[in-house]
């Protein structure tokens, strides 16, 4: 039975504590007072520019962070943000995702994986009244959708007109602010040093989001630009780009208690969400999701259990699919033993007691409290009624739904293409499916439709979509062996397997791709004008949604700054910037024993087997057996560093990120958090939270001691 009163679960859920926060950079000196108290000692006030140091040095991968280590292009992140390329490049003959990779000079360095990008921010600008101008704020529903996007689209559009750069339009606080980003778009990505898979991937799932933690997740591209310094494809006359700033090594030793700060592009958080919204994802998306996970994993092991070519070819499909499920179950579980629901219905209720408490503020925000409830619903019952559907769909009919599209929308003048169908997008386009002969095996992909798609059929008819059974050959009555057989016969008449076939797929019109005998080209095509009517339909309800809730979140920002609390908005990608401190914790969920700030070598050789997750490499432990530990040793661990805990408040797209002491030092790499405290997306906990880092020294003395890669090591200013 819950003790606290309603206000105090509403302030507590309300108030950010002192290490709390994904914040703008622009938000920083709001924070200066809590951050100076946690040890930053750089002006707040200089950190505000993200084309400044040391925000400039910080890049995108377009899911994961990275950050320049070098006045030549040299880039560090996760060895899990580059397992694709380091994937993409192994062959059973030469496999270097389990043996690791160094490039001795520049020549050496591989192609990363299709599609690569490193993306370099160069201007930010606040553009909420160019996005919702007065003509856009009379609109709703669809309408509103389609305004939005076309001022944005203009935006961009007038961005890029600049060659070689990449502009967005991001919103913030639901939809209440806008604000256009442009970042060069570096294409020409090259893998540069990656350790073999037992440093790496020390630890596997089972040590997946679990401390004690002993991982090596490091990993260095190169970024490579035309002869003029511009953006430019692959070509062997790029030369390595020079970054305006890079971060340099710590040249104080890490302590227990420091101030560490982490720079980044987190994706998704939701602490702004609505108690239905948190209901419905924790008793109903969240399980779903865990056993399509689940189901997926399974299939795939025995898919390629005798396959080596077809398990490399899954290897970053699987390592992906193991992180977000055991990240979701941790997360359920976090909830089942939390009062995270009654906290945000009391913080809800609160804040509708203040919008209600005077007519002011009644007139501005009580309507669009009542349309939120009622819309979010209409949406929760639409998703539920189509969740079977939606994992029935191969994912060859997906591509071939989007190859349409493309073909129809490139039809229009580029200006009048839907997002992501636009002139800019194709580079993405031709990657995706170039990039198909080393992620696809149609053996694997024909199990997985046979599993999901006879769960679609076992459905109640008012589940199923009869004009999508028609396209695709099924039948609510058929038998496996029925099944079996349609299944084949899409994989064994399409054209995808042949990679000119698919490239050719790109430059087809609407009435080419009409005529195609492709299974799942047919099907796309033959399902286009229903796609399209569904999308009308989502787009109405999303415009309803998007105005109710900019307005939701513009009553939960007046209600917490009458609390004295600066508010920041949810993460979406951009760059932000969270702080906290080198913490051990009193005890650990899982055992009840203390965690300790820091792991060591010594972790690793008592872990070591030999095999599967827990194979480090003979050469390492040769190494700390023989004490080699060169200039990274800690009198007080009597070991060298691994792997430390800090209380920053990190997300996934945090992976990577560059953690800077209070000097702007470069002290280690963010790749993970604990099990217990992922929830921190939706609730952040101070006491539980807890990110955990890859501590610098121990990428330098494996680089040092064991892979010999002084070359890089001098280039970074360290030997």
């Amino acid at each position: 039975m819950l003790k606290r009163t309603l206000l105090a679960l509403a302030l507590a859920s309300s108030f950010a504590h002192a290490d709390e926060g994904m914040w703008m950079p622009q938000q920083l000196p709001d924070i200066a007072d809590k951050l100076k108290v946690a040890g930053l000692q750089l002006d707040p006030n200089n950190l505000t520019e993200l084309t400044e140091f040391p925000m400039g040095a910080v890049v995108s991968l377009g899911g994961c962070s990275a950050s320049f280590v070098s006045p030549e292009g040299l880039v560090v992140t996760n060895h899990h943000c580059a397992y694709g390329s380091i994937a993409y490049n192994s062959t059973p003959e030469n496999n270097i995702l389990a043996n690791g990779f160094l490039a001795k000079n520049l020549s050496e360095e591989l192609p990363a994986a299709p599609g690569s990008r490193i993306f370099v921010t160069t201007d930010v600008r606040d553009v909420s009244s160019d996005v919702i101008d007065q003509a856009t704020a009379a609109l709703s529903g669809r309408e509103r959708v389609k305004a939005i996007e076309n001022n944005s689209k203009r935006l961009v559009a007038e961005c890029e007109s600049d060659a070689g750069y990449r502009c967005d339009v991001s919103s913030f606080y639901g939809g209440l602010s806008y604000y256009l980003i442009k970042q060069l778009e570096i294409k020409d990505v090259r893998l540069v040093h990656a350790p073999a898979e037992g440093v790496g991937k020390f630890g596997g799932d089972t040590d997946n989001w679990m401390w004690p933690r002993h991982t090596g997740d490091y990993s260095f591209y190169r970024a490579y630009v035309g002869p003029d310094g511009e953006s430019a494809e692959y070509s062997e006359d790029n030369v390595p780009y020079q970054p305006k700033f890079h971060l340099s090594l710590a040249q104080e030793p890490l302590q227990e208690g420091d101030f560490v700060m982490a720079l980044g592009y987190p994706g998704r958080t939701n602490r702004h969400r609505l108690p239905s919204e948190v209901e419905d994802t924790f008793t109903w998306s969240y399980p779903n999701t865990v056993s399509y996970y689940k189901q997926s994993l399974d299939i795939i092991a025995e898919q390629t259990a005798n396959n080596k070519d077809a398990e490399l070819k899954y290897a970053s499909r699987v390592a992906g699919l193991n992180n977000y499920m055991k990240n979701r179950q941790g997360m359920l579980d976090s909830y089942a033993d939390s009062d995270m629901l009654a906290r945000k219905q009391a913080e809800h209720k609160a804040l509708t007691a203040w919008v209600n408490s005077n007519d002011k503020n009644r007139n501005a925000y009580a309507d669009s409290l009542q349309q939120i409830e009622s819309l979010l619903k209409e949406r929760q019952q639409r998703e539920h009624q189509d969740h079977a559907y939606t994992l029935a769909k191969p994912r060859l009919f997906a591509t071939a739904q989007a190859l349409y599209r493309l073909a129809e929308e490139q039809q229009k003048p580029d200006a009048e293409r839907e997002v992501g169908y636009q002139a800019r997008d194709l580079p993405r386009f031709e990657a995706y499916v170039r990039g198909l002969a080393r992620n696809y095996d149609s053996q694997v992909e024909a199990a997985l439709d046979r599993h999901f798609v006879r769960q679609y059929l076992n459905k109640p008819a008012a589940q199923q979509h009869s004009e999508f059974n028609k396209a695709m050959g099924l039948r609510a009555d058929m038998s496996d062996a029925e099944l079996r057989d349609v299944i084949d016969a899409w994989y064994a008449n399409s054209v995808f397997s042949d990679v000119d076939a698919r490239m050719a797929l790109l430059q087809m019109s609407p009435a080419e791709l009409q005529q195609s005998q492709d299974p799942f080209i047919k099907a796309a095509a033959a399902l286009y004008p229903q796609a399209m009517a569904e999308e009308k339909r989502e787009e109405e309800l999303a415009g309803k949604i998007q105005q109710a809730y900019a307005n939701y979140m513009r009553a939960k920002i007046a209600y917490m700054n009458e609390q004295g609390e600066a508010v920041y908005p949810d993460a979406n990608s951009t760059l932000r910037v969270t702080y906290g401190n080198v913490k051990g914790r009193d005890h650990g969920t899982h055992d009840g024993t203390a965690w300790t700030a820091f792991t060591t070598l010594r972790g690793i050789q008592q872990k070591a087997t030999g095999e599967g997750e827990f194979d480090a490499p003979d050469a390492q432990l040769e190494a700390i057996a023989a004490k080699n530990y060169g200039d990274y040793f800690v009198p007080s661990l009597n070991s060298v560093p691994v792997n430390f805990l800090a209380t920053l408040d990190i997300t996934g797209g945090n992976s990577g990120s560059a953690v800077l002491n209070g000097k702007g030092e470069l002290v280690g790499l963010a790749f993970d958090g604990t099990l217990d405290s992922i929830i921190s997306d939706w609730d952040f906990n101070v006491d539980n939270t807890r990110s955990i880092q890859l501590d610098s020294r121990y990428m330098l003395w494996q680089m040092s001691q064991v892979d010999g890669a002084q070359n890089l090591l001098k280039e970074m200013g360290v030997e």
